[in-house]
C-alpha cells in the first residue's frame, strides 16, 4: 500500500532523556537513550527499514488510519513501542428494543412483543480502543519480530436486567463501567521464505480486515464477516510492481473444543497496487487502498454428544464455506488527491455451519429437547438438550439427527469522497442480504429468522485533526420463517479522537 500523508497538526520533536550525571559507563553527551518519536521519522532515520515500516503501518490502519505513521513511539535503541487507538462516544436510537450498542446480527423483536413495540435510547464509550505494537530489532537476512496488544471495552460481561434477577448486570454498570477485553495478541515473525503468526487476530476466513464496510455502526453489521481468534497461521507475500500476491494458510480456535480438531482456514488474495483508491475500513481506519480480490476458505469438524440425556457416542459432520471479497476504486484517489473519489466493497460468502463468523448471529437456531420416553407417566416434560458446543452452527431434527445449518450471505458498499476538501468529507452507504434455506426444518417458524436484511446511509466529517464524527442511518429488517417481518431503524451519531 502506497504510503499515507501525514496529518499531524505539528512534526513530533524527539526528546532525549540522559543520566543527572555522567559517568564512565554512561554515553557521551547527545546520545539518546530514549527517543519519542513516530513510525514515519523511525523509518527517515533509519530505525525503521521500509518493509518494517510498511508492516507496522499495515497493522495500525484499521484503527488509526492515515495517522498511523505519525502514532506516537518510544524507541530505546532499536526497539520500539508504537501506541495507538481512538476514544469514541456513541448516542443512539433504536425503534425497538431489540439490541445494546453492538446489535450484529441479532433478531429484530416482533412487533407484537414488548420490545417490538417500544423504543430505546443507547449512549455509551464501550468501543473505544487502545492498542501497543511492539518490534525488536531486525536481524540480519532480514527477520522481523513484532507482538501486538490490542484491547476494547466490549467485553464480555453480565446482561442488562432488573434489579433483583439473578445473573442480570445494571444498566449503569454496563455502560459505565464495561469490561477491558483482548482484540488482538499475537507475535509474528517476518522471514525472507514466509511469516508465521502465533495468537489472537482476525479470522483468515474473508481476508480481514481489509474488506470491512465503512460505516458509523459499532461492526460488525449484519452480513459482515467479522471475528478475531486465537491461531497459528503461515503466509507468503510476492511484491512484483505493479502486482502484490498473498498467500496464507492457518490453523484456527477449533468452533467446538470437544472435536478435537482446529479449524482450518486458507486465502489467496491479488492487489493491482498501480490502481488505488480512497478507503476508510470501519469508522476510523481511512487509507489509500489497492484495487483487490480475495478468496478464502474455511473447513472444519464437530462431534457432537448424541441426542440423548445420557449421551454415550458423538455425531460427526464435516463442514465448509468459501468468501470471495473485493475492492474496486471507480474514481481513483491517492496520497496526494483524496478527493472526488469513489471505491466500492463487495463480499460474498456461501456454506454451512459457519454463522459464527458474524457478530451475534444464530437466526434464532437452538437445540430442541430431548422428549420423554413413552414409559414415562402423562404430563412428563421434555428435557432440555445439554449440548457440548455453541449454538448456531449445527442443530439435531426430532429424530435426533444432526444437521448443519446452512447460510448465503452478500454485501455490497461505497465511499465517496468529496473534491477539494483532501477526503474530510465524504458519504459511505452499504447493503447486506443473508438467508438460510434449510433453518426452516428444525425448529419453530416464529422464532427463526429465514432473511435478514440491512442496509445504512453515513455522513463523516473530520473537522480538525485527529477528531471526526459521523452520523448514520441504518434499517435493519428479519424476516421469520412464518413470513412475519419485524423492522427498527437506528439512527447514530458518534464523535472519535483517533491517535
Amino acid at each position: 500500500m502506497p504510503e499515507p500523508p501525514s496529518t499531524a497538526a505539528t512534526p513530533i520533536v524527539p526528546a532525549t532523556f540522559a543520566p543527572a550525571e555522567p559517568t564512565a559507563a554512561a554515553p557521551s553527551a547527545g546520545h539518546t537513550l530514549v527517543e519519542l518519536t513516530s513510525l514515519r521519522l523511525m523509518r527517515d532515520k533509519g530505525i525503521l527499514s521500509p518493509a518494517e515500516y510498511e508492516e507496522a503501518v499495515r497493522d495500525l490502519s484499521e484503527t488509526a488510519g492515515m495517522r498511523a505513521p505519525d502514532s506516537g513511539t518510544v524507541v530505546m535503541g532499536k526497539w520500539a513501542t508504537t501506541l495507538y487507538g481512538f476514544a469514541e462516544a456513541d448516542n443512539i436510537y433504536d425503534t425497538t428494543r431489540s439490541f445494546n450498542d453492538t446489535a450484529g446480527g441479532t433478531q429484530v423483536a416482533r412487533a407484537e412483543t414488548q420490545a417490538g413495540k417500544n423504543p430505546r435510547f443507547t449512549m455509551g464509550v464501550r468501543n473505544s480502543r487502545f492498542g501497543v505494537r511492539m518490534k525488536a530489532p531486525e536481524l540480519a537476512g532480514g527477520v522481523r519480530a513484532t507482538g501486538m496488544l490490542e484491547m476494547d471495552f466490549l467485553g464480555t460481561q453480565l446482561p442488562v436486567g432488573n434489579s433483583g434477577q439473578p445473573y442480570q448486570g445494571s444498566e449503569a454498570a454496563y455502560f459505565t463501567n464495561p469490561t477491558f477485553r483482548i482484540r488482538h495478541a499475537n507475535l509474528k515473525i517476518e522471514t525472507p521464505i514466509v511469516d508465521i503468526l502465533a495468537g489472537q487476530y482476525w479470522q483468515l476466513f474473508g481476508w480481514q480486515s481489509a474488506y470491512n464496510p465503512n460505516t458509523v455502526e459499532i461492526q460488525g453489521v449484519p452480513g459482515e464477516i467479522y471475528g478475531r481468534t486465537p491461531q497459528v497461521r503461515i503466509s507468503k507475500t510476492i511484491k512484483a510492481y505493479p502486482v502484490t500476491f498473498e498467500m496464507a494458510v492457518a490453523a484456527m480456535r477449533p468452533f467446538q473444543r470437544d472435536s478435537g480438531t482446529p479449524d482450518g482456514e486458507a486465502g489467496l488474495r491479488l492487489a493491482l497496487d498501480c490502481w488505488t483508491g480512497v478507503q476508510t475500513v470501519g469508522a476510523t481506519g481511512s487509507q489509500i487502498s489497492s484495487l483487490s480480490v480475495a478468496v478464502t476458505g474455511l473447513a472444519r469438524h464437530v462431534a457432537v454428544d448424541n441426542f440423548s440425556t445420557a449421551p454415550t457416542y458423538t455425531n460427526d459432520l464435516g463442514m465448509g464455506a468459501v468468501a470471495i471479497d473485493g475492492f474496486v476504486p471507480v474514481l481513483p484517489g491517492s496520497k496526494e488527491h483524496k478527493g472526488n473519489a469513489l471505491s466500492l466493497t463487495g463480499e460474498f460468502a456461501k456454506g454451512s455451519g459457519f454463522a459464527d463468523m458474524f457478530t451475534s448471529t444464530s437466526f434464532g437456531a437452538s437445540f430442541p429437547s430431548i422428549p420423554a420416553p413413552a414409559t414415562a407417566p402423562a404430563g412428563t416434560a421434555a428435557t432440555p438438550f445439554a449440548a457440548d458446543i455453541d449454538s448456531g452452527v449445527v442443530t439435531y431434527d426430532s429424530k435426533g439427527v444432526l444437521h448443519p445449518i446452512d447460510l448465503q450471505s452478500y454485501m455490497v458498499g461505497a465511499q465517496y469522497y468529496f473534491p477539494g476538501l483532501d477526503g474530510k468529507f465524504w458519504v459511505s452507504g452499504n447493503y447486506s442480504h443473508m438467508f438460510s434455506d434449510n433453518l426452516h426444518s428444525y425448529g419453530t417458524a416464529t422464532k427463526l429468522t429465514s432473511v435478514y436484511d440491512w442496509f445504512d446511509v453515513n455522513l463523516f466529517v473530520d473537522p480538525i485533526p485527529a477528531i471526526r464524527v459521523g452520523a448514520e442511518y441504518a434499517n435493519f429488517n428479519t424476516q421469520y420463517v412464518d413470513g412475519a417481518h419485524a423492522i427498527n431503524h437506528r439512527v447514530q451519531l458518534s464523535g472519535f479522537f483517533i491517535f
